[in-house]
């Protein structure tokens, strides 16, 4: 053994890509920052960035400079104490030295009033100390200073998590949380084996709870072997009289809810990780009549809360975020949210989502699930997402308001299982030569459920003008234009998707052939319209599909109005799955509403 240890220094390099993050709502008058960073090509935050850009909005913004100047040493530049006083919609661009568009920002919701404002955090992440890389410290670090988190929770394998470090997460929690500015809870991620109940993570509202781990495989001081909970069904007993939550979340483990779930302390599932995208999981919720909400985190294992990119590894997929809609950013306000299911959930992007039901006569609105005892209630003539209901028998009206960070692609109109409508912003007549290619889906539910895309598209009898990838966060993977008509990648998916966006030389003329070890198609290009053309091949959604774009999408700003009916003898779970153009997904809460006859 060496007496000096080799060091390597890991820096970032140059930016390639620009981020412009805004709060998503504010009151009229309250102060807000625009937090701005470059992200190298694996999206590292660069230090290495000496540039000079012009703000554009699309509104007056007080106090906002003509210009911004990122200096080498710097990773972020933060405009703080910006103010509007006209209610709509701000959007934020950087320009170039060229005027061309470097970034836009998500997009700010300024109103005259709101009682619940919308705060972003990533509830589940791990570092060094467990499985990882970056110390715990950086961790949280990284989320308030480098994705510019509202909200941030580690969540390291309990079979990790020794005496020493369990004291010093709650030492870190307690110094990092600050009300107004930074939310962090205690908490872990109870690890059990899908047999015993699977991946379940636990936030608690204070510091200096006992850990309920599920075992102690690599810790070796057994002193405390006693206060383990070998089962999901155990954990919950232990948890019960507890000040926390916990959600179902699928990582190597997956949660098996169907086995054990406690709807008094577990109020949510995790739908998309970094591990993948598992829509499943809320199935199997539905299925069983639990009344939970969705969330979305990374469970990234680099200590990049909030901005973590898969890098060249087998994870997929860029990390989630949870928006939750809140009274205070304090522990007690963004908790009383979380149990009441009232946030969505995304692939890492962030969306203005405002999805509401509305009675045609007053329904009762329950503070807790009826199901599970007794609560109070109160007559409403509407609900947000996340509310339980009970209403007279006939329709209600669904309202839908997003505004997204890319142009919107289409929604899903849900209830429960059933996709009652897929909505799209265009038309038949909107659709240019641009088409779609899409492949999506796992295995199966387990580890090494990743389904690898590696092939090859060729046209015949037309062009390639133009290329595109979706979701290609594995930079290590080709994707290569290899002739005018023909373009080759590897690929993988674990749960979500990929592709390429074609745009073609002529938008009618030709035939594609798409060649991978999944899915083989030939398809005429003239039979290539607005609804998906499908090729399945088993497993879990696992597919290519194939559809029609006009050759620009100008829809980010969406309102959608149905009327749905109610349905008897069951819950109804109305909610939506947005898909965004840059391929982002965004899922509401449902509202659940039961009929009183």
């Amino acid at each position: 053994e060496l007496p000096q240890q080799p060091v390597i220094s890991i820096v970032a390099g140059p930016p390639v890509s620009w981020k412009a993050v805004l709060p998503t709502e504010r009151r009229l008058g309250s102060p807000f920052r625009l937090s701005l960073k470059g992200e190298d090509r694996w999206g590292n935050p660069s230090d290495q960035c000496d540039l000079t850009f012009r703000l554009r909005s699309n509104a007056p913004v007080n106090g906002l400079p003509g210009e911004i100047t990122f200096k080498k040493g710097q990773f972020s530049v933060i405009v703080p104490d910006l103010t509007c006083d006209k209610a709509g919609d701000l959007v934020i661009e950087l320009l170039d030295g060229n005027h061309k568009t470097a970034t836009r920002s998500n997009p700010l919701r300024l109103l005259a009033s709101r009682e619940l404002l919308p705060y972003w955090g990533d509830l589940h992440g791990q570092s060094e100390e467990t499985i990882g890389t970056n110390s715990a410290r950086e961790f949280f670090e990284f989320g308030r200073d480098k994705a510019f988190l509202d909200i941030c929770c580690h969540q390291g394998n309990d079979f990790q998590i020794t005496k020493e470090f369990w004291a010093h997460l709650n030492e870190l929690t307690a110094e990092f949380n600050v009300d107004g500015e930074y939310i962090s809870y205690p908490g872990y991620e109870w690890s059990g084996n899908t047999g015993m109940g699977g991946d379940r993570n636990v936030l608690f509202m204070e510091e200096g709870r006992q850990i309920r781990r599920s075992s102690h495989a690599l810790v070796d001081d057994l002193s405390d072997e006693d206060t383990d909970a070998a089962t999901a069904g155990e954990l919950f007993t232990a948890l019960r009289d507890e000040d926390c939550m916990v959600f179902a979340h699928v990582g190597g483990r997956y949660a098996n809810i169907r086995f054990a779930h406690d709807g008094l302390i577990e109020r949510s599932v995790e739908v998309h990780s970094a591990w993948g995208t598992f829509e499943w999981l809320i199935h199997d919720a539905l299925e069983q009549g639990y009344r939970v909400g969705i969330v979305a985190n990374s469970d990234g294992h680099k200590g990049r809360p909030g901005a973590s990119h898969p890098g060249a590894t087998s994870f997929g997929s860029y990390g989630g975020l949870t928006c939750v809609l809140a009274a205070k950013l304090s522990r007690p306000g963004i908790m009383n949210a979380l149990r009441r299911r009232h946030h969505y959930g995304t692939t890492g992007c962030r969306m203005v989502l405002d999805t509401r039901v509305v009675f045609d006569r007053p329904a009762e609105r329950f503070d807790e699930d009826p199901n599970l005892g007794p609560t109070t209630s109160e007559p409403v003539m509407e609900a947000m997402m996340g509310d339980i209901l009970r209403a007279d028998g006939g329709e209600i009206t669904f309202r839908i308001d997003a505004h997204g960070s890319a142009p919107i692609e289409r929604i899903e109109i849900r209830n429960g299982l059933d996709i009652l409508e897929t909505y799209r912003p265009f038309a038949i007549p909107d659709l240019g030569s641009r088409i779609r290619v899409v492949w999506e889906g796992s295995e199966y539910r387990g580890r090494g459920r990743e389904t690898h895309w590696d092939g090859h598209a060729e046209l015949s009898g037309n062009v390639f003008v133009r290329l595109a990838p979706i979701n290609r966060y594995n930079i290590d993977k080709r994707f290569e234009q290899t002739a005018p008509g023909r373009v080759e990648w590897n690929a993988l998916t674990t749960g979500g998707f990929g592709g390429f966006d074609a745009w073609l030389d002529d938008g009618n003329a030709g035939t594609l052939k798409i060649h991978s070890e999944p899915v083989k198609a030939e398809i005429r290009i003239n039979d290539i319209g607005l609804d998906d053309l499908v090729f399945e091949n088993g497993g879990i959604n696992r597919r290519i599909r194939v559809f029609r774009m006009p050759e620009e999408n100008p829809h980010y700003q969406v309102t959608v109005e149905r009327r749905l009916p109610l349905l008897k003898g069951r819950d109804n779970a109305f909610y939506v799955c947005i898909v965004q153009e840059d391929g982002h997904l965004i899922w509401s809460s449902p509202t659940y509403v039961f009929s009183r006859r």
